[in-house]
């Protein structure tokens, strides 16, 4: 695989960022959304901090970024992953380095728990989770319905900083 770089995500990369969502949508593996939302609702949604982009050969390859679960104070440090490796990138172990540089970060930033939500059909992000640390927490059976109708399984994986406190957590 060519020279990879993680850096954080620019307003600038939204044009890369949201094919490769859209590619990530269309796999209808990847996320129960059936369409990528303009960048101001996105960006509005999204923590500010640990939005991370992954450049092979110079080209954006993938992205992360976290969204809070709760807006509770009690539970400012747990935050949602979304990760999305784009199509002609996928199965060279990209996500691996972009998914554990996420979780130094994160826990920089001073988030104690990571969560993911991993559709039943999305063998390769339930590998990639486990080989980053995450843990398996449990099985939501038949949550939600996909683009057809279908009732679908979810696992909820999840990965805990360290240390309880992390360094960064009286910031948040």
């Amino acid at each position: 695989m060519r020279e990879i770089e993680v850096r954080s995500m620019r307003p600038e990369d939204w044009k890369s960022v949201s094919r490769i969502y859209l590619e990530g949508i269309a796999t209808e593996h990847a996320t129960f959304q059936t369409d990528c939302p303009p960048y101001a609702a996105w960006d509005a949604s999204h923590i500010r901090e640990c939005r991370l982009v992954l450049l092979a050969g110079g080209v954006i390859a993938g992205w992360t970024a976290l969204r809070r679960v709760d807006p509770r104070w009690c539970y400012r440090g747990v935050a949602e992953v979304s990760i999305y490796i784009g199509e002609k990138f996928r199965g060279h172990g990209l996500g691996y380095h972009l998914l554990t540089e996420l979780c130094r970060q994160a826990e920089a930033a001073g988030y104690w728990t990571l969560q993911s939500t991993v559709l039943q059909d999305n063998a390769a992000s339930r590998a990639l989770h486990t080989k980053c640390g995450f843990r398996l927490v449990g099985r939501r059976e038949r949550i939600a319905r996909d683009c057809h109708g279908r009732w679908l399984d979810t696992y909820l994986m999840e990965y805990r900083a360290a240390a309880d406190e992390p360094v960064g957590y009286k910031k948040l």
